[in-house]
């Protein structure tokens, strides 16, 4: 009965380990599965924003763009489709140790409870516990005896709860283990269907790249009026930052250019901004990241570097731009297409908020968190509508990707 003990708390450390194991197993498969819904999203997402380009003049360049970022996903996606199911392979071997181990475990238990039941059968009647008693020498081993017929018939429902106990265990293993062979089976189908996609998706942006290399020099032009237009807005979204900073801070006596001047109340709430970093609102309600922060190769031309100051949205025709936090409009941008700009202040942070057709605040305002602003642009040409949304702290550019929740 000693070793019986053991063997109860052996197999209570070993499951208790088994189950540590598995519920850490769980929640990253729980996690590799939400970030595989994202991605199926974020792809969706692609493909009803972007399916509708044409190729018209400029919209080629951007069906490489879009068609790279998918790519991207697409790849990101097989990567995360993979650990899943490599994490279902461990769980499925995990599973079928433990069902071969609790077999050897119930074969076992089934032969000692066997032996059991025997001996009981050959000494079942009353009077021979009786009889087993009243040859006891003295009072002391009568108790010991009458204890160990207690202990002996404890040991036989133990044995027997035991087994129900390991029985019931294989069926729910066995069990888990046709479930985890089902979604192991659709997740490599999926993965399957990915690559295809992929492929097709590869052979598109082969069939592009034949059209621009055909057309060089006209891409070639219109990559340079892009790179010109992107340099001319930085500098005038910086100048306008700086036009800010001095404006402010000509009240308090101050003569910096490069940082305001801050009074209590813009202090606290540059530092309830900054406390939020990294759970920011995206600055439109729906849409997808279509382009980076930074320093990035163009698509057709890797040798041409673009630089990005902010992050490029691309969202649905009608969509309005909206403060991602509560703060004071510091001036709206024009330029001589009439798309504007929204600066907004919040303490000596700046959002703004680029390539609006409208704008529904003017200097001055009071805005609070998803307060819309204004009605992004679509471009007439390739029906795109993209917002290019930028940060700062004081002049100083910051990556919006580290500010804004999941951007």
């Amino acid at each position: 009965m000693i070793g019986s003990k053991r063997f109860r708390l052996l197999f209570l450390v070993v499951l208790l380990l088994s189950g540590t194991f598995l519920f850490a197993q769980s929640n990253e498969q729980k996690a590799l599965e939400a970030r595989r819904a994202s991605l199926q999203k974020e792809i969706a997402e692609m493909n009803r924003l972007l399916s509708e380009e044409k190729e018209e003049k400029g919209t080629v360049l951007e069906q490489m763009e879009a068609l790279d970022q998918k790519i991207n996903v697409r790849q990101e996606l097989i990567r995360v489709t993979n650990r899943q199911s490599n994490l279902l392979n461990r769980q499925i071997n995990t599973n079928v140790r433990s069902i071969s181990k609790l077999r050897e475990d119930l074969e076992l238990l089934k032969q000692d409870y066997a032996k059991l039941i025997v001996h009981a059968y050959q000494n079942r009647s009353d009077q021979n516990r009786l009889m087993f008693l009243l040859s006891s020498e003295n009072f002391f081993q009568a108790l010991k005896r009458f204890q160990y017929i207690k202990q002996y018939a404890q040991h036989r429902k133990q044995q027997g709860e035991a087994i129900q106990t390991k029985t019931e265990e294989l069926v729910r293993l066995n069990k888990d283990l046709v479930e985890q062979r089902k979604v192991k089976n659709a997740l490599l189908e999926e993965n399957k269907l990915a690559k295809q996609q992929l492929y097709k998706e590869i052979t598109t942006q082969k069939e592009l790249l034949r059209t621009i290399r055909a057309n060089e020099s006209r891409y070639v032009q219109i990559i340079e009026e892009k790179r010109k237009e992107s340099r001319r807005i930085d500098r005038e979204i910086e100048r306008l930052i700086r036009s800010a900073i001095v404006s402010s801070n000509k009240a308090s006596g101050s003569s910096s250019t490069t940082s305001f001047e801050l009074t209590p109340e813009a202090r606290a709430l540059a530092s309830n901004f900054s406390s939020n970093k990294g759970k920011l609102i995206w600055p439109v309600e729906k849409g997808i990241k279509s382009q980076g922060f930074g320093v990035y190769a163009d698509k057709i031309y890797p040798g041409i570097k673009h630089q990005n100051n902010g992050v490029t949205i691309t969202t649905n025709k009608g969509e309005t731009a909206r403060a991602i936090f509560e703060g004071e409009v510091v001036t709206v941008m024009t330029d001589k297409m009439g798309r504007k700009g929204v600066f907004i202040r919040h303490g000596n942070y700046i959002s703004m908020y680029w390539n609006l057709a409208n704008s529904y605040v003017q200097k001055g305002d009071k805005v609070a968190a998803k307060e819309e602003l204004g009605q992004i642009y679509t471009n007439r040409f390739n029906g795109t509508t993209k917002l290019k949304f930028y940060l700062y702290q004081d002049s100083k550019k910051l990556n919006p990707e580290h500010w804004i929740y999941k951007l």
